[in-house]
Formats: structure tokens, sequence, C-alpha cells
């Protein structure tokens, strides 16, 4: 009986010990103002691979084109599954990424003629390879400046006439 104690007990600490804890992640909430009704916003950023030139690179989808379990490839290495979608937002995870990476892309719709357009990152920062604070601080503020311009390419497309 103390084996099958001691034997639960050390499995227990194995289980936790990697475990994340909610401080480890950051969220990174972005959103803009876009000056047309979602209704007819979405439909012209909604695309799960037009991330590809937005960001001036490639983009491929295997698994059918923006549904649920296919794959988009980002310059050719980057690999993100989209893991939910409704008729207004598409949620993506990077599987194989050590920090956990994920985002969401929504559009609400405000009034008859305009929406807001929000784009959500999460991720676990304790797992970037150097784990000083400045250095999660500094990542944080790389990823919020890669991705408010990526908001704004994403305000002017939906904007567009």
């Amino acid at each position: 009986m103390k084996l099958k104690l001691a034997l639960a007990a050390v499995a227990g600490l194995t289980i936790t010990a990697g475990a994340a804890c909610a401080e480890d992640f950051v969220t990174i909430p972005l959103e803009t103002t876009v000056n047309a009704p979602a209704d007819k916003a979405w439909p012209k950023i909604n695309g799960y691979c037009l991330i590809g030139p937005w960001f001036k690179t490639t983009c491929t989808v295997s698994g059918p084109e923006g549904q649920v379990g296919s794959v988009r490839t980002i310059a050719g290495r980057i690999k993100e599954l989209l893991v939910a979608k409704t008729a207004w937002s598409y949620t993506y995870s990077q599987p194989k990424s050590p920090i956990d990476y994920h985002g969401t892309v929504e559009i609400q719709p405000i009034d008859k003629k305009t929406s807001k357009l929000l784009y959500t990152l999460v991720y676990d920062a304790d797992a970037l390879p150097k784990h000083e604070a400045e250095d999660k601080a500094k990542d944080k503020e790389n990823r919020t400046k890669q991705f408010t311009g990526l908001l704004a390419t994403m305000k002017a497309a939906a904007e567009a006439k």
C-alpha cells in the first residue's frame, strides 16, 4: 500500500511539474474600428490564407480551405491549425509550437456603418528561449508591433470599396 501511495505521489509530481501557470501566458488583445458594416467587411478578410499576402509571403492550405482541421503553412515553415470557426471569427493554433501559440480573428458589428475588428494572440512566454523579464517584454512588444501592422492591413482591406 505504501508503495502504491509513493508511486501515485511521484506520478502526480511528474504530471504537474511541467504544467504552465496562468502568469506564464501572454495575451495581446488588439482591436480597431472598421468603417464598414461587419457583414460587408468580414468576407473581405476572413480567408484563412489571406495572411500570406498581408505579410508579403506565401500561404498554402492543406485540407478544406477555411474549415476546422485545415492547416495553413505560412512562408513554407509556420504551420497553423484552424481549431474553431464561427460566422464572424476563427481561431488557430500552432500545434508544434513550444510556446503554445494561439490566435483569434473576429469582427463584431457596432452599428449599420461600423464594426470592430479584433485580433487576439495568446502564448506561453515561459517557454521562450530566454526567461528574463526584459526578454519577455521585448518579445511581447515585437509581436504587438507586428500584429498591429497586420490589423491595419486587414482594416484597409475590410474598408476597401
